[in-house]
This record gives C-alpha cells, sequence and structure tokens, in this order.
C-alpha cells in the first residue's frame, strides 16, 4: 500500500500525518491552489520546483537530478553553506507563472535539489527547529547587553543546524558587527541578519485584530501594499489614528479592501469643499452617503439651521447656476430640522424579543422577611 495520500486540495502527504497539519502549508497564506494537479503533465515541466521554508520564505530550485518530486515532499536543497530542507509547494507548468510574478529572470541561475530528505534529515530538521524559541530569548538578551536599539523577532535555522537567520527590526541603521561576533561564539553557527517592516513582524507573530478575527497578514496577504490617510478620507472614515492603526502601529491594511468601489462610486460626484447657494440661504456639505448617493448640506438661515439631502445631480445643477451668478428658488429636497428631537416612530428597529431590557434577567419574586425570622426564633429561644 502507498505509504502517500491525495489531499482535496491537491497535495500530498504521508499517511502518518494525515490527521494533521497539511505538509505543504494549505492553510498558510503562502499556499498556491495547482488547479492543473490531475492534468497529466510531461516531466521535462518539472524541472523547476518551489519550496517553502519557515515563515515567508520560498525558494525555486532545480531538479537536476530528475527525481519524481510532488507537492508535499520534503527534499533537500542547496544552501550556502551546506544544505537546507523544505518542502515542495509547487510544481508543473505553474512554477513558471510564479517566477514570473516574483520577477526571476528565465535565464537565472538557480540552485540545486539535492536529494528527498531522509530520515535521518528529517529528525535533524526537527531538533534545529526545537532550538529556535530558545536562540531567540537568549539572542534579545544579548542584543541588550550590547545596547542596541534593535528587536529580534524571530530566528530560522537552517536545515542541517550549520546557519540561522536572525529576524529584526530596528527605526535606525545598526552596528551588529559586534552582535554577530558574539551570536556566532555562543551558539557556533554561521549569522545572518535579515531586517523587516513592522508589518511583515505582525505577520510572523500574529495577534486578533479590532475586528475580532486573525490578523490578515498572518493568514492570507503575502504582499504588502502601502496605506495612506487618503484612503481613510475617501471612505469617509474619521482620521483618528488610535482607530486607524492596526497592531503594528501602522495604517490598517483593510483600508484599501473597499477602496477601489468608493472610488469608482465617487466619480461623477461633485467637489464637497464649496458651498451651494439659493434664495433660502447657503449651504454647506457635511457629509456624503457614498453608495446611496446623498449628499448632505447644512442650510444656514436666519432663524434655523436646516439639513438638507440632495442627489449629487442636484448639487451639480447648483452648483452650475451659482457659477453663472444665478440663485436657485429652492433645494428641491426634503429638509431634516435638526434643532428638533427625533421620534420614536422614526426609528428603523423595533424591541420585538426584548433583548434591549436592562431588567430582563431580575427575579420577579420577593422574598418574605417574616418567614425567615419564624424560622431562626426557635434557635434564638434553644440557646436561651
Amino acid at each position: 500500500m502507498s505509504s502517500r495520500v491525495e489531499n482535496t486540495c491537491g497535495c500530498y502527504e504521508n499517511r502518518a500525518h494525515a490527521n494533521r497539519e497539511c505538509l505543504s502549508g494549505c492553510g498558510s497564506k503562502l499556499n498556491v491552489h495547482n488547479w492543473m494537479y490531475k492534468m497529466v503533465q510531461p516531466s521535462a515541466i518539472n524541472e523547476v520546483v518551489e519550496v517553502r521554508f519557515k515563515n515567508t520564505r520560498k525558494g525555486f530550485y532545480k531538479n537536476v537530478n530528475q527525481l519524481n518530486l510532488r507537492v508535499g515532499d520534503i527534499v533537500a536543497v542547496e544552501a550556502s553553506p551546506g544544505h537546507d530542507i523544505g518542502v515542495i509547494t509547487l510544481t508543473g507548468e505553474l512554477v513558471r507563472e510564479q517566477m514570473k510574478k516574483y520577477k526571476v529572470p528565465a535565464g537565472a541561475e538557480l540552485k540545486k535539489v539535492y536529494r528527498k530528505a531522509k530520515q535521518a534529515d528529517v529528525d535533524k530538521w526537527e531538533e534545529a527547529k526545537d532550538l529556535e524559541h530558545e536562540t531567540m530569548i537568549e539572542s534579545r538578551r544579548i542584543a541588550r547587553d550590547l545596547k542596541l536599539n534593535m528587536k529580534i523577532g524571530d530566528v530560522e535555522y537552517q536545515g542541517d543546524r550549520t546557519k540561522a537567520i536572525f529576524y529584526y527590526i530596528a527605526e535606525d541603521r545598526v552596528d551588529f558587527r559586534q552582535l554577530i561576533k558574539v551570536l556566532a561564539e555562543r551558539f557556533r553557527i554561521r549569522v545572518e541578519m535579515k531586517q523587516i517592516a513592522a508589518r511583515q513582524e505582525a505577520g510572523l507573530i500574529g495577534g486578533i485584530g479590532s475586528c475580532g478575527r486573525e490578523l490578515c497578514c498572518s493568514t492570507w496577504i503575502s504582499d504588502f501594499v502601502s496605506v495612506t490617510t487618503n484612503a481613510a478620507r475617501v471612505q469617509q472614515l474619521s482620521l483618528n489614528p488610535q482607530k486607524l492603526a492596526g497592531q503594528c502601529g501602522k495604517l490598517k491594511c483593510c483600508l484599501n479592501y473597499e477602496l477601489d468601489s468608493y472610488i469608482a462610486a465617487q466619480k461623477d460626484f461633485p467637489q464637497s469643499d464649496k458651498e451651494i447657494k439659493s434664495k433660502l440661504g447657503t449651504a454647506y456639505h457635511q457629509k456624503t452617503d457614498v453608495f446611496r448617493r446623498i449628499m448632505y448640506y447644512q442650510a444656514v438661515a436666519e432663524n434655523s439651521s436646516k439639513i438638507i439631502a440632495l442627489t449629487p445631480e442636484r448639487v451639480k445643477e447648483i452648483l452650475q447656476a451659482n457659477k453663472k451668478g444665478v440663485m436657485v428658488e429652492t433645494w428641491k429636497e426634503q429638509t431634516i430640522d435638526i434643532n428638533t428631537t427625533g421620534n420614536k416612530a422614526e426609528l428603523d428597529y423595533t424591541n420585538s424579543v426584548g433583548t434591549e431590557s436592562l431588567t430582563r434577567f431580575d427575579s420577579n419574586k420577593k422574598k418574605n422577611p417574616k418567614r425567615r425570622k419564624k424560622r431562626r426564633n426557635p434557635r434564638r429561644n434553644e440557646k436561651r
């Protein structure tokens, strides 16, 4: 019987790990679904494969030994120095497309796939991964003793335990030459320092966002796009840094999710920084409901202030008339008096089950104090 099983995602894994997380990282943000996995493909297409390592590190390697490699295989690949252990995440024609995506030249010299990992290679790889957390804690202590203004966020050991990558964040340039010497002497390995940004660190550590779900950068976002405050302005959001900032201290990535929809919906909207005038008074823009296509203006008159709801088309007509020096007769829209209190009948929700009542869990039974006294009196009489 074969020791490999096929998952619903199209990858393969050992039967011993069938009930665990897929070895190819199918649930991770680094996974690429191979929709051509059931199609018969020439063996020559597997000359280049994609290999995933820890965190967001991936690489393309050349299958020089013409091995029968499939998604989920653990392989030993060329490294500098020694070799590294990784997992095959993509094979076939889609590898070429991924190389174009990451702008890898077609004639670039790729490192080699040595062999499929043996059990001894896997055991040594697991031992190296067990040392990563302890190494990270110790390296932070060493950096603090050297008074370096940096934070080591993660450590990744190479599969043969001869090298480790130290991921760190720092605001300014850091001279870590002495740190490398101390780390190399302390752990007996070759040290590589790799600087990452605050967004990448949040993706490595993970966490829960203000929406109550796991951070997008640690689940599915692989390419970070710059976020500006203009995205909040277009979506009519309050420019409050505390509400707009995410776990990493930068602007939330989700500000870009609906930005294109808002921009497309506001293409034919007039400028909101201009006032509109009529014989009833002058009105100033307050807010805009983009998808309902309503622009709210506050009309200031001598005796009262009104909130008027106008369509973008009507606002354009008024602005064009004002530009020609013509004062329109009326707004032609229903006005809302902001000085009057709201009526309960105008609410768009109803309390049908009483879930809003603060006393719904209070008991209606009343305790009888006289009954307590009758029970306590005989005991008092016995003591006397």
